[in-house]
């Protein structure tokens, strides 16, 4: 796994996932299991197949949180205040929070530091109209108002 960028915030979170995981959901899968058993032959259990495949689901998202906590890599969460320029006229300012990639949620206003618009936020001044080259070949401007670190 290569390595993952988190915010300290971010970090928590994982935290709080896999010791949610390893402490509350192993045991409620464990006597999901247990119940199963006790409905009969294994071979033709749909209950006991189900908590199997879900105790598989929950082991495999442990491993991957772990590999990410033992691989990343913490950066500043860092605040922008903004607004998109289209043709020639400013748009309604936004908020994004510019996050490592593990963290992005564009719904919530958290942009990937790796993406375009997040990259080039994430280094740009304050007062300044950034370019932003898109995948699609399209650009966009950016209007920065404010950066909070």
């Amino acid at each position: 796994m290569a390595e993952v960028q988190l915010t300290e915030s971010g970090r928590r979170e994982l935290e709080e996932r896999l010791d949610y995981l390893r402490s509350v959901r192993r045991a409620e899968i464990a006597e999901e299991i247990k119940t199963a058993r006790g409905f009969g032959d294994l071979s033709e259990n749909a209950e006991y197949d189900a908590a199997r495949k879900a105790q598989a689901e929950m082991e495999g998202e442990i491993a991957e949180i772990e590999a990410q906590l033992r691989m990343a890599t913490i950066i500043h969460e860092v605040d922008v205040v903004c607004a998109e320029i289209v043709d020639g006229v400013e748009q309604e300012q936004k908020t994004y929070t510019i996050v490592g990639t593990a963290e992005a949620d564009f719904k919530n206003g958290k942009l990937s530091d790796e993406s375009p618009v997040g990259n080039a936020l994430v280094h740009a001044t304050e007062g300044e109209t950034v370019v932003v080259d898109l995948p699609n070949g399209k650009t966009k401007l950016i209007k920065v108002y404010k950066i909070i670190k």
